[in-house]
């Protein structure tokens, strides 16, 4: 890996890009029109968004179901359709974080273990760079991990960052600039 913040950036781009080849993520250029479309064709998408958060496909796939949950009992106040997937994205950012302080809540209690939320064949897919990159990330603190997860995975505008999860866009730039440097010395770049 490179000694420079390009390199780093470089790095987490490529492998947010090989999962989102390997998920089947794209930037949609016709959005869904009814629940029933957009549980389809987004349930996947946000359970690994979720998975990338908080590191365990159960929790994650609880935090998409209490997001959607929230979807369907407030579709009728939606301004239109076209914002259910901001809606979920912003939801499941933020079931995410309840999930992490609970999480840490228990840990307090108990002692920690390691889930390892990604299956034995995905990281098989993945190259030793990548798996670094996924490693470090890991260790980032929650808004830092966020806002590169949304930005690289989640392949989102700075403004749709700032949506998501409820900050500024100059945060998220800054927020994306300290994520990347402290991305680089873990990887002992």
């Amino acid at each position: 890996m490179g000694g420079d913040s390009e390199g780093i950036e470089r790095s987490v781009e490529k492998t947010f890009g090989t999962l989102r080849k390997l998920d089947g993520v794209h930037r949609e250029t016709q959005q869904p029109l009814s629940l029933e479309d957009i549980y389809k064709q987004q349930r996947m998408r946000m359970v690994r968004l979720a998975i990338l958060l908080v590191d365990d496909i159960s929790s994650a796939e609880d935090v998409v179901q209490e997001a959607f949950t929230g979807l369907y009992r407030n579709w009728s106040g939606l301004r239109d359709a076209n914002a259910a997937v901001g809606y979920l994205r912003t939801a499941v950012v933020n079931g995410s974080r309840s999930m992490l302080r609970r999480r840490k809540t228990a840990r307090e209690y108990q002692p920690p273990h390691q889930a390892n939320a990604r299956s034995a064949e995905s990281l098989a897919m993945l190259t030793a760079e990548h798996q670094a990159v996924v490693d470090a990330l890991s260790k980032l603190p929650r808004r830092q991990r966020e806002v590169l997860v949304l930005r690289y995975y989640g392949n989102l505008s700075e403004a749709e960052i700032a949506e998501a999860t409820g900050v500024s866009k100059g945060t998220v730039k800054s927020t994306a600039s300290r994520a990347l440097e402290a991305l680089q010395k873990h990887i002992g770049g």
